[in-house]
């Protein structure tokens, strides 16, 4: 069916394509995200004791992969809107991830393992502003909450499958990590089918407000609405330290360390559970209602860790953590192509992403320093402060 007068060809046409473009990067996803946990979570047990090194090399090493894929995001965005191209860059992004993984299996130092990480970092950086491009382009604007909402479920599904099946490779072979690095190679195979051949290309459109696409057009953000995005983005990733803070005071509050897994696992349940209804919602009531609720939700957490005095609070904080989540990562994305035009939404999505991993590493650089100085609950304070800040400038949009 045609749409109607009002309704601009971009809008029209890649709406035809929601159940195949969303479902088969929704999938690529979650076995992506399968192999990516399978051995994530075992690197620390390999890089020490296996290999021998310390913890200031895993520091190291992660450091640089956050930061190298930082730049991917905002390298792949500019590329994809000047060659008019999203699914040969996201795909590239998934081969080499995918390719590069199992090679931890054959690593017999660390500097290997750090140029693994490298790679396998840089093309997950990559690979991040075409494909949100490509999700935004591939569905009319009234779903593209739900379209974000789905792919964030399939990742975080993902999230917990990777873990869960690590677990069981490692009682099968005795503890072997290399054994399950080499079966990582499975899910990673997966994802790289599914997007060379269950994606299909869209061109980004041209409609008459079209601007030249490149660096130039997306930075001057003449839009107020994405200007103050940006900039509470920035804001709020400014306290938005590891994740392994949160654990860091659980352990701090009693819970025993063994139990870690156990908290991911409740944090990705509810992540999975909520996201794509977040997304659904998000297509019927403003975007920016959900988002400035996810950082007041975030700023709540923070302040129940800051303020807990026992081990059972965190069990109750975690599921909520989960919900900041569902409310914000798809949201965030599916507002940022309302505010955009095709031609230009993979670049500024390199913005975006940008944004979030050059501050990764200050705020939790910031978080170690507060926590050591002061006290384990002053991170946490902080980062409440610094989120209702943000939740602020979102309203100001």
């Amino acid at each position: 069916m045609s749409g109607s007068p009002g309704q601009s060809q971009e809008d029209r046409r890649p709406g035809r394509l929601l159940a195949h473009n969303v479902r088969a990067l929704g999938w690529a996803a979650f076995f992506n995200d399968t192999a990516t946990e399978m051995s994530y979570w075992l690197l620390p047990q390999f890089l020490v004791g296996v290999l021998g090194a310390g913890p200031l090399v895993f520091g190291l090493i992660e450091g640089a992969a956050e930061t190298v894929a930082s730049f991917g995001r905002l390298a792949s965005g500019f590329l994809s809107d000047r060659w008019r191209r999203r699914k040969p860059l996201a795909a590239l992004g998934y081969t080499v991830a995918n390719l590069t993984k199992p090679l931890l299996a054959l690593a017999q130092s660390w500097p290997q393992v750090f140029w693994i990480r490298f790679f396998d970092r840089a093309a997950k950086g990559f690979r991040a502003a075409p494909r949100d491009a490509l999700i935004a382009d591939s569905v009319p604007p009234d779903q593209r909450g739900a379209a974000f909402g789905f792919r964030q479920a399939m990742d975080s599904a993902g999230a917990m499958a990777g873990p869960l099946t690590a677990i069981l490779l490692l009682e099968r072979w005795a503890g072997d990590v290399r054994q399950v690095f080499w079966y990582a190679a499975v899910p990673g195979t997966l994802s790289i089918v599914l997007v060379w051949l269950g994606v299909r290309e869209i061109r980004p459109g041209r409609g008459p407000d079209s601007a030249k696409p490149g660096a130039r057009g997306p930075l001057r953000l003449r839009d107020r609405k994405l200007a103050l995005l940006l900039v509470a983005v920035g804001v709020f990733s400014l306290a938005n330290s590891s994740d392994l803070f949160l654990i860091l005071r659980a352990q701090n509050l009693g819970v025993r360390p063994e139990l870690a897994p156990l908290l991911g696992l409740l944090f990705n349940l509810f992540y999975t559970l909520l996201s794509w209804p977040a997304g659904k919602l998000s297509d019927r009531i403003p975007r920016r209602v959900l988002i400035v609720g996810g950082y007041l939700v975030y700023a709540g957490v923070y302040w129940g860790f800051a303020q807990a005095e026992s081990a059972w609070a965190v069990w109750w904080l975690m599921p909520l953590y989960g919900l900041y989540y569902a409310l914000t990562e798809g949201v965030l994305r599916a507002w940022i192509s309302d505010l955009v035009p095709s031609e230009a939404r993979a670049s500024v999505y390199g913005v975006f992403h940008w944004v979030i991993g050059i501050t990764a590493f200050p705020a939790s650089l910031a978080a170690g320093w507060l926590w050591q100085h002061y006290s384990p609950a002053a991170p946490f304070h902080v980062s409440a402060a610094f989120a209702f800040l943000a939740a602020f400038l979102l309203l100001l949009a």
